[in-house]
């Protein structure tokens, strides 16, 4: 067959298959000669967790969540109620509706508060004794009383406030804002969750699960004994330069099993976990190493004082963290339900407000005059609060139909208080707020939208608010 002339415009149907099966060889030999040749070379595909672009300008880059464990009575703390001693003995009257309590006695007389309270600050807000040093950075607290939730119980409580649901399966708030921000710092989890004292936060991880994301996008725990991160030191006997070549060796060979198995996301999280632990070992260290502070620091937390020392512990590691760019840090208190107080509030109230009230107080302190409170979130608050009337003769019931929470730094307008509840604290009956709308709000002051921060999961748009909530402007600074 004589060669196609140059100025002909179309191909015959013999030509075109002889030119196309010869550019087929042509990539056969060049994959032959490839030196991967025979393995499967993924693209190195961009970080998950690289840091992300807002939707608008942030107020708060951190977030610190100190959450207790059990939920802490608004009546007694930050919500002052002068009708419950009015109607001491009596039971609720007709006028504020029923609910249903936990333990069914919602019959039961009204228990009365013997705290004493008084303003403070500029802002003249209310705070019960029980929180004396708290109460001198009332200019920086943002009470909001009108909170409420659906979980009436602990397990769905303290789900839904950690995932939006009472049921397991969603992602964190920790998740969810590592998903929408990414981390600061490569070398340190994104998302950390701190444990004080000997008990369990009910439900485990999946209060800091990454549920259908990712799993790199869950929390990583941090021990309450001996090394901070668990699996950190690597053997004696291994070399830095042996160890980073098992490690990318190993990294090859997990990619080359991931390759066809790319919806295994507990998969992708453990090969990145590898680098990051071994990054970590560098890094992290230096970071929980609390013999770099003051005397004078570890005092403001506490950490010379028993009651406060192991609370103390955690805040000033998580000012440690934030201030390195860990993104959301989670310091529970009371695990176990210790602040569930059925019986002897009195007692029960009384040392657990002791324990984290000068470590709290000091955590402010500490943020502020390093100029990290303008940009680090910090939001105080447990599941649910507690009823007005009395549960056991000297306690009180769950109460998820209004309770209080407050926030701190990150761009709030602090030295007042938000929202109502009604005369007895038993509902929330102005500018109440959903745990729906407070995950909004946390999104909103870290720059994110919630109705645009959306992951598809099979298929359906998921967002952390369920399509419910909204995000609470009035709190932000204008």
């Amino acid at each position: 067959m004589s060669p196609r002339d140059p100025q002909q415009t179309t191909l015959s149907r013999r030509q075109m298959l002889l030119q196309a099966g010869g550019g087929f060889g042509s990539l056969a030999l060049a994959g032959l000669l490839s030196p991967n040749s025979g393995q499967a070379a993924p693209a190195a595909a961009p970080s998950p967790l690289a840091a992300k672009l807002t939707h608008h300008a942030p107020r708060a880059k951190s977030v610190i969540f100190l959450f207790m464990d059990g939920g802490p009575s608004h009546l007694d703390t930050f919500d002052p109620k002068p009708t419950l001693n009015k109607l001491a003995g009596k039971p609720v009257p007709d006028s504020f509706g029923r609910v249903i309590t936990a333990m069914g006695e919602f019959d039961s007389p009204i228990l009365p508060t013997k705290r004493k309270w008084q303003q403070h600050g500029e802002g003249g807000l209310w705070v019960s004794d029980w929180f004396p040093n708290v109460a001198k950075q009332a200019d920086e607290l943002a009470v909001i009383r009108s909170c409420w939730t659906n979980g009436i119980n602990h397990s769905g409580g303290i789900c839904q406030m950690n995932t939006g649901s009472q049921f397991a399966g969603r992602p964190s708030l920790g998740s969810w804002v590592t998903y929408g921000l990414g981390t600061e710092n490569e070398n340190l989890p994104a998302f950390v969750v701190m444990q004080e004292g000997k008990g369990r936060v009910i439900n485990g991880a999946r209060n800091w699960g990454a549920g259908f994301m990712p799993a790199v996008y869950q929390g990583t725990t941090m021990q309450k004994s001996g090394p901070a991160f668990a699996n950190l030191s690597p053997p004696e006997h291994l070399v830095a330069s042996q160890q980073r070549q098992e490690l990318d060796f190993l990294m090859r060979l997990n990619q080359q099993h991931a390759a066809s198995r790319q919806d295994n996301t507990d998969l992708d999280a453990r090969i990145r976990s590898f680098e990051l632990a071994y990054q970590m070992q560098s890094h992290a260290p230096e970071a929980v190493d609390l013999s770099r502070e003051s005397a004078e620091t570890k005092a403001l937390y506490g950490m010379d004082q028993k009651e406060t020392e192991s609370y103390g512990r955690q805040l000033l590691l998580a000012r440690r963290l934030v201030e390195r760019g860990v993104r959301f840090v989670q310091c529970y208190h009371g695990a176990g339900s210790k602040w569930d107080s059925h019986s002897n509030i009195e007692s029960n109230h009384t040392r657990l407000c002791r324990a984290t009230d000068l470590p709290i107080a000091g955590l402010i302190q500490d943020l502020k005059r390093r100029g990290l409170l303008e940009e680090t979130l910090i939001v105080w608050g447990g599941e649910f609060g507690r009823t007005p009337q009395s549960e056991k003769g000297n306690g009180r019931d769950h109460n998820p139909t209004g309770f209080t929470m407050w926030m701190a730094g990150g761009g709030v307008q602090g030295g007042q208080a938000y929202g109502t509840t009604d005369e007895i604290g038993l509902h929330a009956v102005e500018d109440r707020l959903h745990v729906h709308d407070i995950h909004s709000t946390v999104l909103h002051l870290m720059g994110i939208d919630h109705r645009q921060l959306v992951y598809l999961h099979k298929g359906r748009p998921e967002r952390i608010d369920q399509n419910e909530g909204r995000a609470y402007k009035k709190i932000a600074v204008s």
